[in-house]
């Protein structure tokens, strides 16, 4: 019954995902490539963590 008010936390990554990826795609836009690269990787390591709890979710 409670569970309708918890938040999805795969959403939530989701989520911060995109605004990486925006923030990613504005700093690329203004040349600077290492803080791009930075970003990207930050990025990655989110992907990672929504796969890792589509995985989970999928196995139950």
């Amino acid at each position: 019954m409670f569970s309708l008010f918890k938040k999805d936390p795969i959403k939530q990554l989701e989520k911060k995902y995109l605004q990486i990826m925006e923030e990613a795609r504005d700093i690329q836009r203004s040349g600077d490539l290492k803080a791009y690269a930075r970003k990207i990787e930050e990025s990655e390591a989110i992907q990672k963590q929504i796969d890792a709890l589509y995985e989970a979710k999928q196995g139950k």
